[in-house]
């Protein structure tokens, strides 16, 4: 189990392509369907800057789980794993702008990425008890895992990595050229559609 843990994590970056293609090759947008899936794809967006604003381009490692720091500030503080919620987000956004095969792929789409980053996150949380041992423990029966707490937990004194927001811009340009693309295709096919 930890050779296929390690290999989704490894390719977890590219399982998207087969929903996104199919989202753009099946939309049925409407200017509603746009803007609120335009909304929540940004707040998918707004978490990932934020936890890799902290986490830095460790996020970005397709080597193997790890890490330098435990952290536990900025997102982190109300999930452990606001990357990979900020993805669902993202890849539902998407979904709804383009009402491609909606609610079908909309829905397979969502499952699978949570049970992709349920196997992920098995395999992180397995290394963090390890180097961390207590501390992630006592963070664990804080904070939750995917879906956000209003209250914020308190750093026992674990050392942090700076909030760096141009850090963080930079290590997201993908994502972001990504995002934009897709975006930008849907607007296009629906205004074309329109003719």
């Amino acid at each position: 189990m930890k050779n296929f843990a390690e290999k989704i994590f490894k390719y977890r970056s590219y399982t998207p392509i087969p929903f996104l293609i199919l989202m753009v090759a099946f939309q049925n947008a409407s200017i509603i369907s746009i803007g609120i899936g335009f909304a929540i794809a940004l707040l998918g967006e707004f978490f990932r800057l934020w936890g890799v604003s902290y986490a830095g381009s460790e996020t970005r490692t397709t080597n193997g789980v790890g890490g330098t720091f435990l952290v536990v500030s900025g997102a982190f503080a109300y999930l452990r794993n606001p990357l990979y919620l900020g993805n669902m987000l993202m890849y539902l956004g998407i979904g709804i702008m383009s009402m491609a095969l909606f609610p079908y792929l909309q829905i397979t789409a969502l499952l699978f990425f949570f049970w992709q980053y349920t196997v992920i996150i098995k395999e992180e949380e397995g290394f963090l008890r390890t180097k961390y041992g207590k501390s992630y423990e006592d963070y664990c029966a804080t904070v939750p895992k995917l879906i956000p707490t209003f209250k914020k937990y308190k750093n026992p004194g674990l050392q942090q990595p700076e909030y760096q927001l141009k850090k963080g811009l930079r290590s997201e340009r993908r994502t972001l050229q990504a995002f934009s693309l897709i975006v930008l295709i849907i607007i296009i096919r629906y205004v074309l559609s329109l003719n």
